[in-house]
């Protein structure tokens, strides 16, 4: 295992032409893994909200709920760079109010960065945190907690429009002076465009391979997560079959009296 990760690395990645790798992780375990297989980030994304909790959307996450995985993470993590997603209302009602909750998450939770949602309208928050010496990471393109907006979780960019839009957030993100930016939810020939303008990394979720990075929710990842399942994500496992497997023959053990066994016993 290399050295620890830190901001400076994933900004140097894009100059070097080195692909970023980003997985979502919500506990001490699944930390502890990735961190172990050598990913570069281990976003303690509010997706918990949907694949940890079974919310329809990730609105209900609160700051509290965020700690509390972004510390059980920090935990297990060695090497990854590890980024908080700030929840919907942490940072939208005041700057302050974004300050301090981004604060807590290299406070409290252990956290070298955040992340948070918004393009243009989010400038001056991101210009403000950036300015006490916190990393963050911008979201642009299909921004999950603006999912009512959107009517749903529809791909942004394809419009004349929607594109400028979309263009004109991640060059706001880029100045405000954010480390990384996050493109969701776009067409990969606007991803490319966007990567090859910034001077900052891009982190792809559903925006082609153009981008410098890549991020996955690894409850998609290894098939922990049925319920919804996007055209984006490739299924690297399948872990849930493994379980239920596991599961059956527990089951069937102890029905059958074959567990515990002498070597499972004490005398």
């Amino acid at each position: 295992m290399g050295e620890k990760v830190t901001v400076p690395h994933i900004v140097k990645k894009k100059c070097l032409g080195e692909r970023i790798t980003c997985l979502t992780a919500y506990d001490y375990s699944f930390a502890r893994i990735l961190d172990e297989a050598g990913v570069d980030i281990l976003l303690v994304g509010d997706s918990v909200g949907c694949v940890f909790q079974g919310q329809p959307n990730t609105l209900t996450v609160t700051m509290e709920e965020m700690i509390y995985h972004t510390r059980a993470v920090a935990r297990g993590r060695k090497h990854a760079l590890v980024v908080g997603d700030m929840p919907f209302l942490s940072y939208q009602v005041s700057r302050e109010q974004a300050i301090r909750n981004a604060g807590r998450f290299l406070q409290e939770g252990g956290a070298e960065g955040v992340k948070l949602e918004g393009g243009l309208a989010m400038q001056g928050t991101i210009e403000a945190i950036v300015k006490i010496g916190i990393p963050v990471m911008g979201h642009v393109g299909l921004t999950p907690q603006s999912v009512h907006r959107f009517g749903g979780y529809k791909i942004q960019g394809k419009s004349k429009e929607q594109r400028e839009a979309v263009m004109g957030d991640a060059l706001a993100v880029e100045d405000s002076g954010a480390f990384a930016l996050v493109l969701e939810g776009i067409p990969l020939d606007l991803a490319k465009e966007i990567s090859e303008r910034l001077t900052i990394p891009t982190i792809g979720i559903g925006a082609g391979p153009h981008c410098d990075g890549q991020v996955l929710v690894i409850h998609d990842m290894l098939g922990l997560f049925n319920d919804f399942t996007p055209k984006f994500v490739k299924q690297y496992a399948d872990i849930k079959e493994a379980m239920t497997g596991a599961v059956k023959s527990f089951i069937a053990d102890v029905r059958e009296r074959k567990f515990p066994g002498e070597e499972h016993s004490f005398h």
